[in-house]
């Protein structure tokens, strides 16, 4: 599967888990596309974490403007009536549970919910950013990620990298399929038509729990 079908199954999934009224946040990189998928008929309110309030999808080249970025530093879109603020103001509504649901991305997630999201095993740091608050302050946390890095497992058993938060995670959405932490484990709910339960626990380290009411995620 090439890298820009993953992305879109990934995005294209999430973009369902919104209702009308939400006010979201989109964390750096995969989940940003989100935004272009939202189902008809469905408004949200989108936040980006460096300061606004109403964010629209992505902008054709012609339309980019160097005064409108995401914390990524890619170009964004505002919708009408959007607000845009300090960053002292943006946290203040993060941790301040006003964010209904919040897309991360994730280096290793594991049974227990916990996130390692900031630092690569080479020493590299890519920066926490707002993603501990995001993680503590949004109602839901959702994780918006491709399933495996270079063929190792990105959702295991324990994390090993150092952790951005501790059992704080709500739900997976991968190429593979749709995921929820529970006190009893990883509960797979959803799966890609295209891949077998078996083939989705090869490219699990954390044994999955197969849920009675298994669907296809689209």
């Amino acid at each position: 599967m090439e890298k820009n079908q993953i992305r879109e199954i990934i995005a294209r999934r999430c973009a369902q888990e919104l209702k009308d009224g939400d006010v979201v946040n989109l964390g750096i990189g995969l989940p940003t596309l989100i935004p272009n998928y939202l189902p008809e008929g469905v408004n949200v309110i989108l936040q980006s974490e460096n300061g606004l309030l109403g964010l629209g999808p992505t902008p054709p080249p012609e339309k980019q403007s160097k005064y409108l970025i995401n914390a990524g530093g890619g170009y964004i879109s505002a919708v009408d009536g959007a607000s845009i603020f300090d960053t002292s103001t943006s946290f203040g509504i993060i941790r301040g549970g006003h964010v209904d649901v919040t897309f991360l991305g994730a280096l290793q997630v594991d049974e227990e919910g916990s996130l390692a999201n900031w630092v690569l095993p080479n020493g590299k740091t890519i920066g926490m950013g707002g993603a501990m608050d995001l993680l503590v302050g949004a109602k839901k946390v959702i994780l918006a990620m491709e399933h495996t890095a270079k063929g190792a497992p990105k959702i295991v058993k324990k994390c090993t990298l150092p952790l951005t938060a501790s059992h704080e995670v709500n739900e997976i959405v991968t190429e593979l399929g749709v995921m929820k932490i529970t006190p009893n484990g990883i509960l797979l709910t959803e799966i890609n038509p295209e891949f077998t339960v078996e083939q989705v626990q090869e490219q699990t380290e954390a044994t999955l729990i197969i849920s009675d009411k298994l669907k296809n995620m689209f």
